[in-house]
């Protein structure tokens, strides 16, 4: 087994907390490191956990876990936690996992998941869908799909989006979200194969070649899964594509090291905004 085997890794460190005496990772840690890497996988799918599971009417429920341990990791050891799904049986998952230092392979595991009824936790077949997603994610297809378009076509699964980060999580007043730029702005939305809203952007024009980018929003769980790069990449092409000068857009300030690496740069002094601290930031095309 090596890392060319999987396409998938989780990156962490070690901490103190996880090691004994002789400074070495505690056996029972292995399967929190493959447990976490899994929580990431579902991410690199684009499927928020929670969603997914209802609208596929199921859950996953672990009914085995082993590990073989090759050698050990130590204090500060930098570590992948590659994963795999290697086999989908009738109602049950096969999960392969592995972990490395640099090429090293340290520890080799494998999950078993069943796919059930939440209410009664009896089996239940894997629904075709759920089968596709992880086929096509593990043989390297795309598991996003994004779209652009106005608001009467794409404006319902926007909404969805948006709603959920700026005025759920957020607590920014609905009236304050949604304005009469919606009805002409360009509007992108990722997504995932299951055909679920995960995140959402607008492109307006505020001047003369003057793009201004907005309503940048992705769902909490998959947030830092690169949907975000893709949506603000989308609008910022379209933006070049009909003639734009220059794109601007206003940043909340948590997001700004976001916006920093597309290759926006900050202009002028930060600003209140739906009681939010903001700052200009612009790229030119």
């Amino acid at each position: 087994m090596n890392r060319q085997d999987f396409r998938f890794s989780h990156r962490l460190r070690v901490r103190w907390a996880e090691v004994d005496m002789q400074k070495i990772v505690f056996n029972a840690h292995y399967l929190m490191y493959f447990d976490t890497a899994i929580a990431d996988y579902w991410r690199a799918l684009a499927l928020p956990y929670e969603d997914a599971m209802h609208q596929l009417q199921g859950d996953l429920y672990v009914k085995k876990a082993t590990v073989e341990f090759h050698a050990s990791a130590r204090i500060e050891d930098q570590l992948d936690v590659a994963m795999k799904c290697a086999r989908v049986g009738n109602s049950s998952m096969l999960f392969q996992g592995a972990i490395f230092r640099g090429d090293a392979l340290l520890i080799s595991g494998e999950l078993v998941y069943v796919f059930a009824d939440p209410a009664t936790q009896t089996s239940r077949p894997v629904p075709p869908a759920l089968r596709d997603v992880l086929a096509g994610f593990e043989a390297g297809q795309d598991v996003v799909n994004l779209k652009t378009g106005r608001w009467s076509e794409l404006g319902r699964d926007a909404a969805r989006v948006r709603t959920a980060v700026f005025v759920q999580e957020q607590r920014i007043p609905r009236e304050m979200e949604v304005d009469d730029a919606d009805g002409a702005a360009l509007h992108a939305v990722a997504y995932n194969r299951l055909g679920l809203p995960v995140a959402t952007g607008r492109l307006t024009r505020c001047a003369p070649g003057v793009g201004q980018i907005g309503r940048m929003a992705v769902d909490r769980a998959l947030r830092g899964s690169q949907l975000g790069q893709r949506v603000l990449q989308a609008l910022t092409d379209s933006a070049r594509e009909r003639g734009d000068r220059e794109v601007l857009l206003h940043a909340q300030r948590s997001a700004e090291g976001f916006y920093t690496r597309a290759g926006y740069a900050v202009r002028g002094d930060p600003f209140d905004e739906v009681g939010i601290a903001h700052v200009e930031m612009f790229k030119p095309l």
